[in-house]
Parts: C-alpha cells; structure tokens; sequence
C-alpha cells in the first residue's frame, strides 16, 4: 500500500461517519427521534453511493489521464457519460422513468451504445497503422469527442422537444446531478457495474505505465494495445455509465482527482488507480455532505457543487500548463 492510499483511506474512514449525521437537521444518535431509521434508510445509502460513484470517476479519470498522457483529460471526453446522459433523457421523454429500474437500465444502455461507437471508430486502429502511438491516441480522443458532441446534440434536441413541462423538468434536474432520495436500490445498481469496472482498469496499470515509454518501446514489452483499448474502453464504460444512471452528470471528479493524487506518488499510472478511486469517493462524499448542510431554500445539486469547484481547477491547470509546469 502506497503513500497516497494510505493517506486517503484514512480520511475516507473519518469523513463517512460525519456524512451519515450531516444534513439540513444534524442528527444526534442519543437524541434525534428515529436516528437509526434515517440513518440506515436515507444517510448511508446516500454516503454509500456517494462512494460509490466517486471511487468509479475518480479511478477512470486516472486511466484516461495515464492513457492520453494528458493530465487534462476527463472521463466525459470519451462520449461514455454524455452517452448515458442520452439514455436518461429519453427514458424521460418517452415517460419510462416512472419505473424504478428503467431509467438506470436506459443510462446504462447509453453508456454502452458509446462504449460499442468508440471501440468500434477507434478500435480499428491497430497496432502498426500509420502514425504510430500518436495518430491511435488522437483517432482515440477524436472518437470521443464526435461521440460527446452527438450525444449532447440529441439530448439538448430532447429538450427542446420535451413532451410536457414535467420531462422538461425532471430532465433538467437529473442533468445537473445529485444524489438527492436515493436508495438502497441505486446502492445495488451501481455497486457491481463500478466494481466490475475498476477491475479492468486495474488489470491496464502495468500496460499504462509500458505506454508512458511510448508505443513500440511498449509493445516490445509485452503490450498489447487492442487489448488495452478494450479494457480501457469496458473500465469507463462500467464506472461512468453507472455513476451517470444512478446519480446523473457529475463533472470534474475524473479531472481534478488524479491531480490531487499525483504528488503524493511516483507519478506512473499504476501508482495513481488505486489512490484516485479512494480520493474520488473522499472528494464525492465531501461534497454531498457539504451540499446537505448549506443553508439554502432547496438543496444544491451536486453536480452544481462540483462544477464551481472544477472550473476554476480547470483554469488552475491551464495556466500551469502555460508556464510549463504540468
């Protein structure tokens, strides 16, 4: 166990007590009426899932940085969220989100209908087509892109044509993230699909590192990119497209985690995996806990929450990045 694990296990074991008694009321278990019942039916499934969804951003964002060899990549470059996005929306907008299940089954469907669309685009890059490492990389990355543009493209055309006030509603709230009234249910939805996912993230830690060498120097050790694409590619699509169903877009987790982690390592991607996916579900449950204490009308979505954080990291990092210091 490395440095950085450590350090963030042990504070993800003194944050998530807390979070089970942060909230609009404080709950004090010797004092607050029904203090068991609320905290086993609404504050740990929420905290839970909180970790959940963090632990999968974060530990893809840290992937796809080691993968790119960009440290501004992000987990929604690759179309996998915007994709599961879509696949929300429409079961909005044909009124199957009535049914408990079918909104995440359809978010998950989105997620892997762009996990299919980018193996398939930029899968087809092998191992000695022209332009090397690179020219695979950017077909990669523009892949993603023309995914994430054409999802978001159909999803603001849902919007526009939305049904009723309601789907428009509801469409518009869940977009923005949260985990807001969610249950054990969404805890057993995503638990499996994010655990299956970190699995095969973790199996691309030492091919990762081999890339860092580039391409052929990594071939020549063993990697086999066509197999590390399709891990890649099923990693994110488990992590993300589950968090997307369960809790709606979080953005920025898979950005900024991987930055807080790297100091802590020796900045190779496998070092970073592990500790990202920890830092993410510390980042996550900070966060929902810090939005359930805020004294505001109606709760801030959390989605919202991180977006204020990310943006200005997000400058943060391009201004490094300008003065050659990323």
């Amino acid at each position: 166990m490395n440095r950085a694990t450590l350090i963030f296990a042990l504070l993800l074991v003194l944050a998530f007590p807390l979070s089970l008694l942060a909230g609009r009321v404080w709950i004090d278990p010797a004092a607050t009426p029904n203090a068991a019942l609320i905290v086993m039916e609404l504050r740990l499934p929420r905290s839970v899932l909180a970790m959940i969804v963090g632990a999968g951003l974060g530990a893809a964002g840290a992937a796809m940085q080691g993968y790119l060899r960009n440290p501004l990549a992000d987990p929604g470059l690759f179309g996998i969220s915007p994709m599961a996005a879509l696949g929300a929306v429409a079961s909005f907008w044909f009124g199957f989100s009535a049914s408990a299940w079918l909104l995440p089954v359809f978010a998950l469907l989105g997620a892997a209908a762009g996990m299919a669309l980018l193996a398939l685009i930029a899968g087809r890059t092998s191992s000695g087509s022209p332009g090397g490492a690179g020219g695979g990389l950017a077909l990669f990355t523009l892949a993603g892109l023309m995914i994430a543009s054409l999802a978001g493209a159909l999803t603001a055309l849902a919007i526009t044509l939305s049904p009723n006030a309601f789907a428009l509603s509801e469409i518009v709230l869940w977009l923005n993230g949260a985990l807001t009234d969610r249950s054990w249910r969404d805890v057993a939805i995503a638990a499996p699909c994010v655990a299956a996912g970190l699995v095969l993230l973790r199996l691309t830690a030492r091919w990762l590192d081999a890339m860092t060498l580039g391409q052929e120097a990594a071939q020549s050790l063993g990697v086999r990119p066509q197999a590390l694409l399709w891990l890649l590619v099923g990693g994110v699509g488990l992590t993300v497209g589950a968090s997307v169903a369960v809790a709606g877009i979080i953005g920025f987790v898979g950005l900024i985690v991987p930055h807080l982690v790297r100091p802590l390592t020796d900045r190779l991607p496998s070092s970073l995996i592990v500790p990202s996916a920890l830092a993410g579900a510390l980042l996550v449950l900070v966060a929902d806990s810090t939005v359930r204490v805020l004294p505001l009308m109606t709760e801030l979505r959390l989605g919202i929450a991180l977006s204020l954080i990310g943006a200005p990291f997000f400058l943060h990092l391009l201004l490094k990045m300008r003065r050659g210091r990323v």
